[in-house]
């Protein structure tokens, strides 16, 4: 590993295991064991570094939400979306739990993040049609923003809700699979027969996931 990957691997390390703001380049440094020096060669200072982890993200997050290919199987397309819910908010967890006070330090990456973000709602909807025609789900066109809108926020405030809510503030992956669950329970009203059968399913391996 090059080290320029080395930075960004240990800082999204340190700012998950510590919390973002607690976090300096020289904490980053030592943990790698090089100089501050010789990280700042390749970052000018702690939001760089953020940015090109919020890139990694943001690519991640669009491939795995990419609309589906109509020919999988319903439940695998099911069980694939709540992984990568899983996956992206444990392994970008402080990003998801300081979302506000990352966003309001740095204007050029806000902006960005509601760029991606707009691309993510997009293709929501289009995953969404996508199941409406799979007859897992039903939901008129009147109600769709609103559907997706729901989604999407719980998604991205899960974890401020959750810390908020506790005094502990640790993120965990209990408290994750709690979100799965809430996302689950979300859909269930809308899911035809054959959809709630998946959603069970689906809800019985992630509480079993608890045990």
């Amino acid at each position: 590993m090059k080290t320029r990957e080395k930075i960004i691997s240990a800082a999204l390390e340190l700012f998950n295991e510590q919390g973002e703001r607690t976090i300096t380049t020289n904490h980053i440094a030592a943990h790698i064991q090089i100089s501050p020096g010789n990280l700042y060669y390749y970052f000018r200072n702690k939001q760089e570094i953020v940015r090109e982890i919020f890139k990694l993200y943001a690519t991640e997050l669009l491939e795995r939400f990419s609309p589906p290919n109509k020919d999988k199987e319903s439940l695998a397309l099911l069980r694939h979306y709540l992984d990568s819910i899983f996956t992206l908010m444990w392994k970008y967890r402080f990003f998801y739990a300081n979302l506000p006070e990352i966003l309001q330090k740095d204007q050029q990456l806000h902006e960005d993040y509601i760029l991606v973000q707009n691309k993510l709602r997009h293709n929501l909807v289009q995953i969404i049609c996508v199941f409406t025609e799979m007859s897992l789900i039903t939901i008129s066109d009147d109600d769709m923003q609103s559907f997706v809108t729901t989604l999407h926020m719980v998604t991205a405030s899960w974890l401020n809700y959750r810390t908020a809510m506790s005094l502990k503030t640790e993120v965990t992956e209990e408290v994750i699979l709690q979100g799965m669950l809430q996302m689950i329970a979300m859909v269930k009203p809308r899911a035809t027969a054959q959809g709630l059968e998946q959603l069970t399913l689906l809800e019985e391996g992630v509480i079993a996931m608890h045990q």
